[in-house]
This record gives structure tokens, C-alpha cells and sequence, in this order.
């Protein structure tokens, strides 16, 4: 049995036989049942919380316990890219005191609308995949569209973050989703208390969490925490991104100065392309960023016996696309590392579901073509076909 979401930091854990009674059970609001032998309560179902996410396939929470390490671009980039595969995803921004998802996704001064169905998300157009079964849907909630203007100040205590976390799962009207998303805030304190109660109750078996980190010792120290707040609160880790690897950039990206600081770019890719064509069109400059410390997240996922995912290379595309909130402009090699992560957390989480929509997709084609070609003339008083 896991450790409760509101149990103390040294639980012993329920199944421990000073469970209630050790000194560190002391204040915990699970120790009487605990200590009788009960065990901590199972949390009680929000009603319109359990309605709402009856309506949700798959739930995947974005955590890291890092701020500053691109987990709202990589939440963004992980509901565009699900959307993109040609499926039904909902994206809700959880970072109350710094909402930054309506930027990168094009939506400042778009509004929620209040409705007898509850609060209706904020919808955007999505460029499917050529390989998609159908046309993908995204629809987005966040504190941002509630706000007056993007520069106010969100000045809130827990009581008041959870009462909106409950809103935004609960009194939303997301509709029928393939994947809800869900953006949290660092840490591991009461925003992710709250959500592991609010949410946790309604998770499937293969529901969980992609963690992002990047590769520095300063990073990964907060996220191992991260990773330990999921073992005790029970939450199924669907795997460890390593976001902000090593850039890959083309030539043309690059500049050259000699020993005594002239630029000579023009001079220098000029020569490449001359004498070196294949190397200036085919070869990439790789730029390690952040120094990898003890093995790096991979090392990190071995030790926790959860599973590595890959990595997300820096992007100055993918930056500059998040400052003018264009989501699609990734494709080709910038494209193929956020496909692959889309790509592992489908097969995670609900690995048939691209071939149902895919054999869907054929069924509801052959029903039109038989709609066409099954056309009935009657002539003179006979049926012909």
C-alpha cells in the first residue's frame, strides 16, 4: 500500500507494524486509523470530478519538482504532438501563479464562457499528421483566460489553489478526450497534495506521470524528490524526459570569429559550402548546454526502476514559436523527438488506441462509399441500383 498524499514526510507506511505509532505518526491525520489497524481512508470521489473525468480516457500528469526546466513547453508540446497523432486532447495549465500556456499556444485574451454544462475550455485549430485517423482536437483550461490582464499577480493560499484546482477538474466541460494533460507547478507541496486527492480516485491503471528534468545536478536533485513524492502518493511514473539536451544546430545557425574577435561568418560558411557541401548540408553541430552530472537522467530513471524516455533537444524554433504562440511549426528532425515521446506515452498508456480510431476511421469511409455508390432511380415503375 502506498503512502497517503496528506501522510507526514517519514510515514512508515500503513503496512508497517508501527504504523500509528511511531514518533514520526505524530500529528498525522491518518494516525488513529492507522494505529487501530484500519489504514488511512480511501480518498473520498469528488462527484463532479469522478463525472467529468468519466468522459476522459487516459490522464497524464507533466511533474518535476524543478522550476525553470521547460516543463510548461514540454506540456504544451506533448497535447499539440497527441493532437497532431489525430486525437481528442485536453490541456490544463495547473500553474496558477505562472500561467504560461496560453502564450505558447496563441490564446492571450481568449475567455472561458459559463455554461449550463460548466466552464467551456478555450478550443485552437490543430495541423494533424498525414498518418492520422482523423482530424485531432485541443482544447485548453488555464487561470490565464480567468485574469484581467497577463501581467496580474495570482496572490492565493492552498485553500484557495485547491478550490480552483477543483473547479478546473470538476466544473470544466472538456467533453469526450483521448488525453487530459495536466500542466503542474514545481514542487511537491500543496498543488500536487491537491491534485493527488482531487484526481488520484479517478485514475485508471495506466494513468501516471511523465516527469521532466534536465540533465544538471541541480535539476535532478528536486526531481528525485519528485520521483519519491510519486512512489509514496502511488502515482504510476510513465517515464523521465530529459528535456533541454544538447542543441543540434545547422551551420546557419552558427557564428565564427578568429583569435582576435572579427567576425568572419560569411567568409567561413562560404568556404564549407565550396569545399565541404556534404558536410554543410548533412552534418549537425551538437552544443551541450547543461553539463551532465553522475550519468544524467538516464542513470537517474535506472535508479528509481522507472522507465527513460529520451531526450528533447534545446530548440531556439521551438523558443522562438512559444514567444509567438505557434505550436505548429515543428516538423522533420526538430519534430521527431517530441513524436517519440508522444509515440511512448501512447504505447504506455493505451497502445491500441491509434489502430481503433485507425479501423474507425475505415469503417465510417466504407459506410459513405456504400452511401454513394448504393444510389436508387426508379424508371418507369423499376428499381435500378
Amino acid at each position: 500500500m502506498s503512502k497517503p498524499a496528506d501522510a507526514n514526510d517519514e510515514c512508515v507506511g500503513p503496512e508497517s507494524e508501527q504504523a500509528g505509532k511511531a514518533s514520526s505518526c505524530a500529528g498525522c491525520p491518518n494516525q488513529s486509523s492507522c494505529a487501530s489497524g484500519e489504514g488511512p481512508k480511501a480518498p473520498e470521489v469528488d462527484p463532479a470530478i469522478a463525472s467529468a473525468m468519466a468522459r476522459v480516457k487516459q490522464r497524464v500528469l507533466v511533474l518535476s519538482g524543478k522550476g525553470g526546466v521547460g516543463k510548461s513547453t514540454f506540456s504544451t508540446q506533448l497535447a499539440y504532438g497527441l493532437a497532431r497523432r489525430g486525437l481528442k486532447v485536453g490541456l490544463l495549465d495547473l500553474d496558477i501563479c505562472g500561467p504560461s500556456i496560453p502564450t505558447m499556444l496563441g490564446l492571450q485574451g481568449r475567455e472561458v464562457h459559463q455554461s449550463n454544462s460548466g466552464w467551456s475550455p478555450v478550443f485552437m485549430d490543430v495541423q494533424s499528421d498525414e498518418d492520422a485517423p482523423e482530424e485531432g482536437e485541443l482544447c485548453v483550461m488555464s487561470i490565464g483566460f480567468l485574469m484581467p490582464d497577463s501581467d496580474s499577480a495570482v496572490i492565493w493560499r492552498g485553500p484557495r489553489k485547491t478550490g480552483l484546482i477543483s473547479q478546473f477538474l470538476g466544473s470544466v466541460d472538456y467533453g469526450e478526450l483521448d488525453y487530459l494533460v495536466v500542466d503542474t507547478p514545481p514542487g511537491t507541496s500543496d498543488e500536487h497534495i491537491s491534485i493527488v486527492q482531487l484526481l488520484k480516485p479517478c485514475f485508471g491503471p495506466t494513468d501516471g506521470a511523465v516527469v521532466v528534468t534536465t540533465p544538471q545536478e541541480v535539476a535532478m536533485a528536486d526531481v528525485r524528490k519528485e520521483l519519491n513524492f510519486c512512489k509514496q502518493t502511488g502515482i504510476n511514473v510513465l517515464g523521465i524526459v530529459e528535456n533541454m539536451a544538447p542543441m543540434k544546430l545547422p551551420f546557419d545557425n552558427l557564428s565564427f570569429f578568429n583569435t582576435s574577435g572579427k567576425d568572419c561568418t560569411e567568409d567561413t560558411l562560404k568556404e564549407l559550402k565550396e569545399k565541404c557541401p556534404s558536410i554543410y548540408e548533412q552534418m549537425r553541430i551538437s552544443v551541450d548546454v547543461f553539463p551532465r552530472a553522475g550519468g544524467g537522467p538516464e542513470k537517474m530513471a535506472k535508479v528509481f526502476d522507472v522507465p527513460y524516455i529520451g531526450q528533447v533537444p534545446l530548440n531556439r524554433e521551438l523558443q522562438n514559436a512559444c514567444d509567438r504562440g505557434d505550436p505548429s511549426h515543428l516538423s522533420g528532425e526538430n519534430y521527431l523527438p517530441i513524436r517519440n515521446v508522444v509515440q511512448h506515452v501512447i504505447d504506455r498508456t493505451n497502445p491500441t488506441l491509434l489502430e481503433e480510431k485507425k479501423r474507425a476511421a475505415l469503417e465510417e469511409k466504407k459506410v459513405e462509399n456504400t452511401g454513394k455508390s448504393g444510389v436508387v432511380s426508379i424508371q418507369g415503375g423499376k428499381m435500378f441500383m
